[in-house]
């Protein structure tokens, strides 16, 4: 369970990283957030195995609260 825990931490971390990496125009619209929710959901797809809730919507809630805020 704690390597499960552990996994997503990371991911999370390495998605939002990512995503505030963008430039500020790229981190706009809500189709710019369920574009790179998407692409991050597969490419983490192992990070969530155990996960109850679909990678896609944690992914949207972490990026949600960050969409428009600055570098």
């Amino acid at each position: 369970m704690r390597d499960v825990l552990k996994r997503q931490r990371e991911a999370r971390r390495k998605i939002i990283r990512q995503w505030m990496r963008l430039s500020r125009d790229k981190r706009q619209s809500i189709d710019e957030i369920s574009a790179f929710a998407k692409i991050a959901a597969q490419q983490n797809g192992d990070a969530f195995v155990h996960s109850r809730r679909n990678p896609y919507e944690k992914i949207i809630g972490w990026l949600l609260p960050r969409a428009h805020r600055g570098a």
